[in-house]
């Protein structure tokens, strides 16, 4: 009996291999995935700890209602994706990045020390452009807020279009699709409060 088990796992194992595929993005025991999910996933989390990092930003500052139920709208929709996608890349074995909300990286910033973030991806701000937003005041600072954080979401939406065009993974994918429609809201919203 042991014979037929061992040919069938060579079996199975060249059909993988024909097929071009490792093990991790073929396996049926819900933890498939491909490099494009794994991607996502991290790159997502630095993007949305950026998108919280901002909406930190707008706390004890006098802003319009509408703006003030927006941040914390974006705040209870993204953590808990950034635990969510962090648990994904954890059961991949694949690494969780650090992001400027981590407690050690946040200390860092109290003491005035600079926390390296990807900026290369779409929407990221740079340091600079934080660190204008951050010393900005009244008016100026929600304008400002609300085109950065377009330009975020539509960095996000368009990291959300690769993965699922390019993901492997059902939940992921599934992630994907939700930060898209959200996430183009929440633009329509913010263009609209800026009066465009």
């Amino acid at each position: 009996m042991r014979f037929p088990r061992t040919l069938a796992a060579a079996a199975a194992a060249l059909t993988l291999t024909l097929a071009g595929c490792s093990p991790s993005e073929s396996s049926t025991d819900g933890k498939a995935y491909n490099d494009a999910d794994a991607d996502f996933a991290s790159d997502m989390i630095q993007h949305h700890a950026q998108a919280l990092q901002m909406v930190d930003l707008t706390l004890g500052r006098k802003l319009d209602a509408e703006v003030v139920a927006l941040t914390e709208q974006i705040r209870a929709e993204q953590a808990p994706e950034i635990e969510k996608m962090a648990d994904w890349l954890e059961g991949w074995d694949q690494p969780v990045p650090e992001t400027s909300r981590d407690h050690a990286n946040a200390h860092a910033q109290e003491h005035g020390e600079s926390v390296e973030m990807d900026t290369d991806m779409p929407g990221m701000l740079s340091a600079e452009e934080l660190e204008s937003l951050k010393s900005a005041s009244g008016p100026e600072f929600q304008t400002m807020w609300l085109e950065k954080m377009i330009e975020h979401h539509e960095g996000a939406v368009e990291m959300a279009e690769t993965e699922v065009d390019q993901g492997s993974n059902a939940k992921a994918v599934a992630l994907a699709e939700d930060i898209i429609s959200t996430q183009e809201r929440e633009i329509s919203t913010m263009q609209d409060l800026l009066g465009g």
